[in-house]
């Protein structure tokens, strides 16, 4: 509901792609688009830490005790111009005035939530252009050293969710996962499918769906194993790649990056190892367990779109509905 999802929208439809979302509808005063701050009304949070990462990081602080000496931060040069003391953001996503931020990334991959071969041939010439902008500033050996160390630090991530995932999916499949997708409402697609079977990775109908159809991870009204492993990826790995990203290596770490993966996955492990004593205790007692019917409905999920695809629409999903591939996309 939009209440619950004010943070998403406002950035997802209103700020973006809107030239006054930087510029800043009562100026629109270039020298105001190229301070670091215009990006952080929207890039923040848990789970796209960037204005959090590039402020602790040592290029953060050199701008912030910085960026008022106009000797060090000439912010009435054009980027392509620009000379400064430290990297602000503009400065290395938008190099040279290009107003395409994805070009100078390097491999994205979700913010950092798959687990890409980061050093395949694919990703050769974004690695290459990621270098090239740090060593305006340093070596490019430098450059490709800390470029070694994100990579790591993100196949580390990989294997611990992966690790957190398996734990999650060997107890939905063994039947103890409270509650299935059969017993909750359905997702905003109008389907019943685990809600961490994403693409084509676990197909079949033990998941809930047909082979090639998608689950979503769901932030509520799932058991907690499921929300776990969402929190897993979606905050804590992507802490790890957007710290290493910036130079903040005690963010990728520390900060509920590799330390919280850690929690995490003790976490999955512990409710597993309690779930699976629990099934045996109930099965030499004979309880039955039955999911209560808030599952079902949820405190608000009446309001969602797959509720009322499954009540106006039975067996179709949102899927089913777009006139066209591509809908959702627009719309």
């Amino acid at each position: 509901p939009p209440g619950d999802t004010a943070g998403c929208t406002f950035c997802h439809t209103s700020a973006e792609e809107r030239c006054n979302t930087c510029h800043q509808r009562h100026q629109f005063d270039p020298a105001v688009a190229r301070h670091s701050e215009q990006c952080k009304a929207c890039h923040w949070g848990k789970d796209h830490r960037d204005w959090e990462a590039y402020d602790i990081s040592i290029h953060g602080v050199v701008y912030q005790v910085n960026k008022w000496n106009p000797t060090e931060f000439d912010f009435s040069k054009k980027l392509a111009d620009a000379d400064y003391v430290g990297p602000t953001c503009q400065y290395c996503h938008l190099r040279g005035g290009h107003h395409n931020v994805q070009r100078l990334s390097t491999v994205y991959t979700s913010m950092g939530m798959s687990n890409a071969d980061r050093g395949a041939p694919l990703w050769k010439e974004k690695r290459d252009t990621w270098v090239s902008v740090c060593d305006d500033c340093h070596s490019p050996r430098f450059a490709r050293e800390n470029l070694q160390a994100m990579d790591e630090a993100c196949k580390d991530a990989g294997l611990k969710y992966t690790e957190t995932f398996k734990v999650a999916e060997n107890l939905m499949l063994a039947g103890m996962d409270e509650p299935m997708p059969k017993d909750l409402a359905p997702d905003w697609s109008g389907q019943h499918i685990w809600s961490l079977k994403i693409g084509a990775y676990h197909d079949g109908p033990e998941y809930g769906g047909q082979p090639g159809e998608s689950g979503e991870f769901r932030m509520s009204n799932c058991s907690a194993v499921e929300r776990i492993c969402f929190e897993s990826v979606g905050y804590w790995q992507t802490y790890i790649m957007k710290g290493m990203a910036h130079g903040s290596w005690n963010d990728a770490t520390y900060c509920d990056g590799s330390f919280g993966m850690d929690r995490w996955l003790v976490k999955a492990k512990t409710f597993a190892e309690e779930a699976i004593r629990l099934s045996e205790i109930e099965k030499k007692v004979g309880i039955n367990w039955v999911p209560q019917e808030f599952w079902k409905k949820g405190d608000w999920l009446d309001e969602l779109t797959g509720v009322k695809i499954v009540k106006e629409f039975p067996g179709k999903t949102i899927f089913d509905l777009c006139p066209e591939p591509g809908w959702l996309d627009t719309h």
